[in-house]
């Protein structure tokens, strides 16, 4: 397992759109350990393989990591097949985009397939912060990241705190 950089908006890789996972083997078994490594190692509780710079629709989640307990999940080639029209708003950050957190509305409730990390088809009932936190890193998969839900400005305005810490961070 290793743990590997994350990518930083408006890193343009982000917003590619991952490709279908053909067969669940031991390399997507390697890559999923070692985005669980590198979400720990970022203090996340969520990573798309894009925003390690690998286009494949693969998500790794840990709800539990924050309470000091380890429970990763992987979600392989995951998808919705229904989602409430009721809508819950929770406070979302991203590991691409550090230190910006904003309100971002999403159907409350859901209903999502996906093969887990031995290729075996699961269905899975969420709402609360499960159901928030696998719409935001399946949004990734479609290169989209939640700034693009909140207003223009507010995006803009998180777009260019990024571009200073950033700048900062490179003059030392």
């Amino acid at each position: 397992m290793a743990v590997r950089p994350i990518l930083t908006a408006p890193d343009p890789r982000l917003k590619a759109v991952s490709t279908e996972v053909e067969t669940v083997d031991e390399a997507l078994r390697a890559l999923i350990d070692d985005m669980a490594e590198s979400m720990y190692a970022a203090d996340g509780i969520g990573l798309a393989a894009i925003q390690i710079g690998v286009p494949k629709r693969v998500i790794v989640m840990d709800l539990d990591q924050k309470s000091g307990k380890k429970n990763p999940r992987a979600f392989v080639n995951p998808r919705i097949v229904w989602a409430s029209e009721e809508t819950a708003t929770f406070e979302e950050g991203c590991l691409s985009v550090p230190e910006i957190w904003e309100d971002v509305a999403r159907p409350a409730h859901i209903r999502a397939e996906y093969l887990d990390r031995e290729g075996v088809q699961q269905s899975l009932e969420a709402d609360g912060l499960l159901a928030t936190c696998l719409q935001h890193e399946m949004d990734h998969l479609e290169g989209v990241l939640f700034i693009d839900h909140i207003s223009k400005l507010k995006r803009s305005m998180a777009l260019r705190k990024l571009a200073k810490a950033k700048r900062l961070k490179e003059t030392g």
